[in-house]
């Protein structure tokens, strides 16, 4: 890659991490283009260069995330309930914890009406399909309990989304100062713990 395209896309990664920020804080209409120029550290002048208009940009920084949410469904080649539901888990949280800007973001989209979601609702369809097949088959097999396998999807995300749509509830509550790093592994393991239980795969459960 050239000097100047590495440029570009340093200057364009700068953008879209700024937007995140931006509309994750202050939503689609009470962020300006001045805002987010300043917030990338570059001029409203280059920002136009960059992209076409802020709603293009937040468009883009939606499509991001929806894509980011979609790729870790499942993700793996091993079909062991205990392992899968365990990775999934994990990666869900990892996310919230890392970058609670994106849930956040989502949740004002969803808050408002979801205007911008349109179409993108298919591709997480499918993959919520594809998911709540595997545990359907996973049921079938005995090989875990008879949950209800989109509750079952559905109530990792509340958990683990509640630690970005809920960050500074969670800290207050865990004793952590803004900026310092919750405990990863004490939360995962919690959360692991929960849903591994609840599909009867821990020592307590019905089926391993």
């Amino acid at each position: 890659m050239s000097a100047a395209r590495l440029k570009r896309k340093e200057i364009h990664d700068a953008i879209r991490e700024a937007a995140l920020r931006e509309f994750a804080s202050y939503g689609l209409s009470g962020t300006s283009t001045q805002q987010l120029a300043k917030a990338a550290g570059i001029t409203k002048a280059q920002l136009h260069y960059y992209i076409t208009s802020k709603e293009d940009l937040y468009r883009e920084v939606l499509d991001g995330i929806i894509g980011q949410w979609r790729d870790i469904f499942f993700v793996g080649e091993s079909d062991d309930p205990a392992e899968v539901i365990t990775g999934y888990v994990r990666l869900k949280l990892r996310l919230a914890l890392d970058c609670p800007e994106a849930s956040r973001l989502f949740l004002q989209e969803l808050g408002r009406g979801a205007p911008e979601m349109g179409g993108k609702w298919e591709g997480l369809h499918a993959s919520v399909r594809e998911a709540t097949a595997v545990i359907q088959r996973w049921i079938d097999e005995g090989r875990m309990n008879p949950v209800d396998p989109l509750l079952f999807m559905m109530n990792i995300w509340a958990v683990t989304q509640h630690y970005a749509d809920y960050e500074f509830q969670s800290r207050r509550v865990l004793g952590v100062d803004p900026g310092a790093e919750m405990d990863f592994e004490r939360i995962a393991a919690e959360a692991v713990q929960l849903f591994l239980a609840r599909a009867g795969l821990t020592d307590e459960g019905q089926t391993r």
